[in-house]
């Protein structure tokens, strides 16, 4: 059974409230969210996009901005190597697009996930040297590229690195000791040197970030105001795409860029609005997680991301429609080869010795290798451990990881780093490689290691506040829409009430996973509730009680052009 937080975070919420002109419930969520001074709390309300943080902020900003000015002038060819993922293509547009503004000869490389495996490679180096390009600009990888760009330097290139990926380190004496890559300049925000205030942007924005200081020591000002807005979209698609968290000046680049995609000018993001029945409605971070930002990573996935790449740079508006149409067939067989691997996946937990670890390793040899961290995440969720799924590659096992809040991967795996070919990646996600006569000693030593308790792994609903049903209003839904948008590190606000009477149910959808009942609170009053999940389950529980004990968020419903309230049940006890 899950486990019930109620947030006990003290603070003068009548004092806010009053300051801000908010309801004090508003307040106390806001405090939940550990936003706690004035200014935070006024960034939160508030803020806009010209809260964002100075780019020279982040660390060798000013030597890459140094180095690429007078290449640039020069007409030197540039070349990106971007990354295969929703991060990655989105950075590599934004860099080419804003490069060649400048008047840059750029253009980019986007490694193919199985041919060419994740980063920078000797393979890209070599091309890129014998088609003359002297410059290389990484994008979303490059910070464990030592071995790599130590190549490309002994071949006089000269390599910019910029990335958000967790810097490698080496432990002596207990102390970490980071190893950055030896390129021209290293930008990345998780540098231990590096004063960026935030640390948790992405890639893409990281590229988005570069782009503005270079625009801004070159004087374009007209020229930047024209692509600003574009590029924030992007870096907006793919903070949410890469499940960064909407905390700081993530979220107020996502509430800036999901306001602009609404009404984009870019002709590719129109096509795969439009092939996803999106075009002209009002976006949220669903739609990129859930609808549009998978038809971006299938093409990584099942075929190569620089159609991704390509459906972006598209102009023609027939020609981007072809491309959005064929990304989402894309997409439509990647849901299935992963449904496929997920119950293969559960087969393995639940018939083998497997069901017993901290740590799931689980191996499955002819499984895609580019679903591996699709069918973690889903292991993930679905057993409350973390999960690393193996596939066989054409020369070695490769591998995804993917984390739960208590335990943090990328240290985990430092502690077995002799078994990987090559590794990499943070507290919540991991790539990696590794000879098959390896995969039975790491998940021994994985979990050997592994000090996660019962509890850890148990699934923890957080409540914000219980409250009451009579306090939500159309004006409190309302009231509730600043705290948006939602997401990871911003999610949903949830409310609990107790002795609910569960009086009737419909069972609705096409998969019959929809529920909406009707319900009865402990003052008498009758309410609409909708259930989305495992409503059988549901049923054979609340049949069983006099009473139960629901977490709730309350949202509008809109049918037919009338608005009104839904109750939506997140969990129950």
């Amino acid at each position: 059974m899950a486990q019930w937080f109620v947030a006990a975070k003290k603070a003068d919420f009548e004092k806010i409230a009053g300051k801000f002109g908010i309801s004090p419930i508003l307040a106390r969520l806001i405090r939940n969210r550990d936003v706690i001074e004035e200014e935070q709390i006024d960034r939160f309300l508030n803020g806009g996009i010209n809260g964002q943080y100075d780019p020279f902020l982040l660390q060798d900003m000013e030597k890459a901005v140094s180095i690429l000015i007078p290449k640039i002038k020069s007409g030197e060819r540039i070349r990106v190597i971007g990354d295969y993922d929703i991060d990655g293509i989105c950075a590599a547009y934004i860099l080419v697009k804003g490069f060649r503004a400048l008047g840059a000869d750029a253009d980019a490389a986007i490694p193919h996930r199985i041919k060419d495996g994740y980063g920078l490679n000797e393979a890209l180096i070599e091309e890129a040297a014998s088609e003359g390009i002297r410059t290389i600009v990484t994008c979303d990888n490059g910070i464990a590229a030592a071995e790599q760009i130590a190549y490309g330097n002994r071949m006089g290139l000269t390599t910019i690195v910029t990335d958000h990926h967790e810097i490698p380190f080496t432990k002596k004496e207990g102390e970490k000791e980071y190893l950055l890559p030896p390129a021209a300049a290293v930008v990345d925000p998780k540098r231990e040197d590096c004063p960026y205030p935030f640390k948790g942007i992405c890639g893409a924005v990281v590229a988005y970030k570069l782009v503005t200081a270079l625009f801004m020591r070159s004087g374009g000002k007209e020229e930047w105001k024209a692509l600003e807005e574009e590029f924030l979209e992007f870096a907006a698609f793919a903070t949410v795409g890469d499940v960064m968290e909407l905390k700081d000046e993530n979220r107020l680049f996502v509430k800036a860029g999901l306001r602009l995609m609404e009404h984009s000018k870019n002709t590719g993001l129109k096509a795969l609005l439009s092939v996803n029945g999106l075009l002209g409605k009002k976006l949220s971070p669903y739609h990129i997680g859930f609808v549009t930002g998978p038809c971006l990573n299938a093409t990584g996935r099942l075929d190569t991301a620089a159609r991704a790449l390509e459906l972006l740079m598209e102009t023609d508006k027939a020609k981007a429609m072809d491309l959005a149409s064929g990304l989402k067939e894309l997409n439509e067989a990647r849901k299935e080869l992963t449904a496929k691997g997920l119950l293969q996946a559960a087969d393995l937990v639940e018939h083998t010795a497997l069901k017993n670890d901290k740590v799931l390793v689980l191996f499955l040899p002819e499984c895609h290798e580019s679903l591996a961290g699709i069918i973690a995440g889903r292991v993930r969720e679905k057993y409350g451990r973390p999960a690393f799924v193996l596939t066989r590659g054409e020369e070695d096992v490769k591998g995804s990881g993917r984390s739960i809040e208590e335990y943090h991967m990328y240290e985990q795996m430092s502690k077995c780093s002799r078994l990987f070919t090559k590794f990499g990646g943070h507290k919540m996600a991991a790539g990696l490689s590794m000879r098959e006569e390896n995969i039975d000693v790491f998940r021994k030593e994985i979990n050997d290691a592994c000090t996660l308790t019962p509890e850890d792994m148990e699934e923890k609903v957080h409540i914000d506040i219980a409250l009451p049903l009579s306090y939500v209003t159309m004006e409190f839904v309302e009231e509730l829409e600043k705290l948006e948008p939602f997401g990871v590190g911003n999610p949903k606000p949830v409310f609990a009430q107790k002795d609910i009477v569960v009086l009737g149910e419909q069972i609705l959808g096409k998969n019959k996973n929809v529920g909406r009942y009707k319900i009865r609170d402990g003052f008498g009053k009758e309410y609409e509730m909708t259930y989305f999940g495992d409503v059988e389950t549901f049923g054979a529980y609340y049949r069983q009680r006099e009473s139960i004990f629901i977490a709730y968020y309350p949202s509008f419903h809109e049918y037919m052009g009338k608005r009104s309230i839904q109750i939506v049940m997140q969990n129950y006890k």
